[in-house]
């Protein structure tokens, strides 16, 4: 009599900054809790950099813990930081992308040919691409270079907070919902909670233009303005983002996908603190150009919400639609062609 063994998912996390090595801490823990589902090793790919004159990979495989990124937090020890990017990827069937946008071409195409045949992968990078032609989702830039599935995960998560293991709620979207539910295997605790949906498209158009709004409410809060102020953008971006979201993308975008927590919540949280509310409320006080508040605030971060708003308009005027989305146009007319901040009240 012949029985046959649970193939267990060999996971590796692509990425290493603030959110990549909270996330690292959560991955680590639940793939020792599920050993029934998981290899124990968590190969993690982590740029190397020099930290008082050691590698950063270094440090963490050592001390547990990556100094840089996320000081005083301590990562499981089954977390091995790798700095080469095919090494650390190997025949894993499960990849987390945690990279800045900007990298995720060029890390694809140096994973070619190096996944486990049937790996799956999962973009935990908020926002899309947005041109005058149209968008590109960063799950399809990495399921078209690679060939696989790939789900999305987004929700009101600073970083920060969920690795102090302040409760939050997350959300998975992935077309195949028995895909989604291993994710959520691979990520749900007790303070982080996962929700899977159907809709990886508008998991992570939620998680580009909550930034615009976000920045409309930094104005309202520069000029002074009270809660009801931000409430009203706030509601008026949900608004828009939801209408943006079905009017370009159809019925594939769910309207419940905007009450999730990569909705509403994340809207919320992103308006009430987040560097693109800080840098805008920043704008409207010292009237500096928006470059120079990032270099002075950010830590050599840069804004999200302002680069989507230009991309956002752009999209729209190459249609003739502006008129139809005051508040986004409004906060792209007050960052880039010198409208009055007081506008954000009057033209929306």
């Amino acid at each position: 009599m012949s029985s046959t063994k649970t193939q267990l998912e060999k996971v590796s996390i692509i990425g290493s900054g603030n959110w990549g090595s909270a996330i690292a801490k959560i991955i680590g823990t639940n793939t020792m809790r599920h050993l029934d589902h998981f290899e124990p090793i968590v190969r993690q790919w982590v740029f190397e950099e020099q930290i008082k004159g050691r590698n950063l990979t270094e440090i963490i495989n050592e001390e547990h813990e990556n100094v840089k990124y996320l000081k005083g937090v301590k990562l499981p020890h089954n977390i091995i930081a790798i700095p080469d990017l095919v090494t650390a990827c190997q025949d894993a069937t499960l990849v987390v992308f945690v990279v800045p946008h900007q990298f995720i071409h060029g890390v694809c195409e140096r994973m070619k040919g190096h996944l486990a045949p049937g790996a799956r992968a999962i973009s935990l990078i908020k926002g899309l691409e947005i041109t005058p032609e149209g968008t590109r989702l960063f799950s399809e830039e990495i399921a078209r270079s690679l060939n696989i599935p790939c789900a999305a995960l987004s929700g009101a998560n600073i970083a920060n907070e969920v690795a102090m293991e302040k409760f939050c709620e997350s959300t998975i979207g992935c077309e195949d919902i028995e895909q989604g539910l291993i994710f959520k295997r691979l990520f749900d605790t007790p303070y982080f909670r996962i929700n899977v949906i159907q809709d990886p498209i508008g998991v992570q158009l939620c998680g580009a233009l909550k930034n615009v709004v976000a920045v409309g409410a930094g104005f309202s809060d520069g000029l002074g303005h009270g809660s009801n102020t931000k409430a009203a953008i706030i509601r008026l971006g949900l608004m828009e983002m939801r209408k943006f979201g079905q009017t370009f993308f159809g019925e594939s975008v769910q309207t419940e996908t905007f009450f999730e927590s990569c909705g509403a919540a994340d809207l919320i949280t992103t308006c009430n603190g987040g560097r693109n509310r800080k840098v805008a409320e920043a704008f409207v006080l010292t009237r500096k150009p928006i470059e120079l508040l990032e270099a002075e605030l950010l830590n050599g971060q840069k804004l999200q919400g302002t680069l989507t708003a230009q991309e956002v308009n752009q999209f729209l005027k190459a249609r003739n639609m502006e008129h139809e989305f005051p508040l986004f146009s409004t906060v792209y007319r007050i960052v880039y062609e010198g409208l009055s901040p007081e506008a954000i009240v009057i033209d929306i």
